[in-house]
């Protein structure tokens, strides 16, 4: 992935020091990122923090083109990253913490799973999957995708983070969700090899990042999140809370999805990775409410507001994010950046 052009002084100053080989930063450079405000929620759109996360955060990843590896745990990029993780944190905190009695008193695997149901269950602001079925132009599909390309080309690979962190049935369960993302061994069945085809359907670029330069500070957040969640181990209850909440809202979307692009010409290649996620996802919820989410809670009751907390941090998310899409479609804009 090539190193896209900065959006403020940090990643400014990030981008130049990644080209060169590993050296010492100025130590007050966390200094500049964006401070909470009277909303600190504002971060999550804030394009020179969340782009400073997504390029120190691609180093755990495969990397940027010409960048040294020895960059992924220079103490100075630690000590930065550190910095831009509060920030990020704090913006979560304050859209998604937990209510104070969001956990069940009685604490059981089943319990656990009702919850996640009730609180996938909830309205979630606009439909994106609505539009994007019936009224949406070839164009606007098209974004929408490239908007979903910065995760899709590497979909499963932040939630695999935890399977080490885990044992006994959360990291059974775990696993068996995670062998299906990734086709069980056969790359043509990996889902995001899959992507790739609906991305060829709809002539875009299928290399891997393509469109990171174009995705504004919310398509980007949505990103950092996962990676938060993945690259910590303190944040494992948070990143199963993430990855049931995809898995339990992903059923419903995906058949819009694939209806959708059908309506717009799309064929059986192109919209394979939707009808996929419909059929493997109706399977995955339960897996991931029950087997996953609420074996993990008996087994570390401490780590269930956790839990909690990173479900509700990934639907608030992608609920901004959704309606920021539908808001620029809605003034006749585009939602991506200019391209460089």
């Amino acid at each position: 992935m090539k190193l896209p052009e900065p959006r403020g002084p940090v990643s400014g100053a990030v981008a130049a020091a990644l080209s060169r080989s590993p050296h010492d930063l100025d130590p007050g450079l966390g200094d500049l990122l964006a401070t909470p405000g009277p909303d600190p929620t504002a971060l999550l759109a804030d394009e020179d923090l969340q782009l400073t996360l997504f390029l120190l955060y691609e180093l755990a990843y495969r990397g940027w083109d010409g960048v040294d590896d020895g960059w992924e745990w220079h103490p100075d990029l630690i000590r930065l990253r550190g910095v831009a993780e509060d920030r990020l944190e704090t913006a979560l905190r304050a859209l998604a913490a937990p209510h104070a009695d969001e956990v069940p008193a009685d604490l059981t695997a089943a319990t656990v799973a009702q919850k996640l149901v009730a609180m996938t269950a909830e309205e979630g602001g606009p439909s994106l999957s609505k539009y994007l079925r019936g009224r949406a132009t070839l164009e606007q599909f098209r974004e929408f995708a490239a908007h979903r390309s910065v995760y899709h080309l590497r979909e499963a690979d932040p939630h695999t983070f935890a399977i080490p962190r885990l044992a006994g049935r959360a990291k059974a369960a775990l696993i068996e969700i995670q062998m299906d993302e990734y086709g069980n061994g056969r790359v043509q069945r990996m889902h995001q090899e899959l992507f790739r085809h609906t991305m060829t359907g709809l002539g875009l670029d299928t290399t891997y990042g393509a469109y990171v330069a174009q995705a504004p500070a919310l398509t980007l957040a949505s990103n950092n999140l996962m990676s938060l969640f993945g690259l910590h181990r303190r944040h494992r209850g948070a990143l199963l809370g993430h990855l049931a909440a995809y898995e339990m809202t992903s059923t419903v979307p995906n058949r819009a999805y694939g209806n959708g692009l059908r309506r717009l010409g799309g064929d059986a290649d192109a919209t394979r990775f939707y009808d996929e996620h419909v059929e493997a996802d109706a399977v995955h919820e339960q897996i991931a409410a029950h087997d996953m989410c609420g074996s993990f809670c008996v087994a570390e009751p401490e780590l269930a507001a956790d839990l909690l907390f990173g479900a509700r941090s990934a639907l608030a998310v992608d609920t901004l994010w959704a309606g920021y899409v539908l808001e620029r479609w809605s003034a006749g804009e585009s939602s991506l950046r200019p391209a460089p």
